[in-house]
């Protein structure tokens, strides 16, 4: 889809932290570039519940609270200031930052990676509605041997 891929390296030492730099990466990436990106993140990336506050904000909200320093804040509205001039924003920092904000909810995708097998899912479906509320859900099945059997012979048949 022409989207730049976008994933977290967790470690050992990968802490919530780390995560809010990678987001705002991201953030910044999406809003201010205006490039297209696609956040993966599996539940295996998942090393504390806490990971999930900031994604369902992200999913409910399109945003986290103090995600930017103010400092960090006037920098990114200061990239968009004429893009959003031309679009009918006021040059006001709400404004601005409105702008960057739709911008990002325009050029980010999240794309969570989840197995709905065992307890861990429900539990935080439970605990983050967000992750169920906002987004689009996608089962991803095994084919029957049959099916696979019967499609290729369908299509393959006649060569």
């Amino acid at each position: 889809m022409g989207l730049d891929v976008f994933r977290i390296v967790v470690s050992t030492n990968y802490s919530m932290g780390d995560l809010k730099e990678d987001i705002k990466t991201a953030y910044q990436k999406a809003g201010a570039q205006g490039n297209k990106q696609l956040f993966i993140l599996t539940d295996g990336q998942i090393i504390d519940d806490r990971f999930l506050m900031y994604i369902n904000d992200i999913l409910s909200t399109g945003y986290i609270p103090e995600l930017f320093a103010q400092d960090e804040l006037e920098e990114l509205t200061g990239r968009v200031r004429s893009e959003a001039k031309a679009n009918g924003y006021l040059d006001t920092p709400d404004q601005l930052f409105a702008f960057f904000l739709e911008k990002v909810k325009v050029n980010l995708h999240m794309n969570l990676c989840f197995s709905p097998v065992g307890d861990t899912f429900r539990i935080r479906s439970r605990m983050f509605p967000g992750l169920l509320n906002s987004t689009s859900i996608d089962y991803f099945h095994a084919w029957p041997h049959d099916a696979l059997i019967g499609v290729a012979n369908r299509f393959l048949g006649e060569i």
